[in-house]
């Protein structure tokens, strides 16, 4: 569920939304979710500052409760 809403908030602000994947891992301490993007939207999803990525482990903590979630961002270019 996490992952699907992040996926979705993600796609509404890139250029390439097909790019676009987000990946859940369960860890011990929680999960991860790690998202990929276009290199050229890497940036726009960072944000000034890492404003826009704040925004986004904001609301996905609060969708996620007492649950743990860490959010990553990965451009597509790196390996998988």
């Amino acid at each position: 569920m996490l992952a699907d809403a992040l996926e979705h908030l993600v796609r509404g602000i890139v250029e390439h939304p097909d790019d676009v994947s987000v990946r859940d891992k369960k860890l011990r301490r929680g999960s991860i979710l790690e998202v990929r993007v276009h290199p050229s939207d890497l940036g726009k999803v960072i944000g000034r500052r890492g404003r826009t990525a704040t925004a986004f482990r904001t609301v996905i903590s609060a969708l996620a409760g007492r649950e743990e979630a860490r959010i990553d961002f990965v451009d597509v270019d790196r390996s998988r």
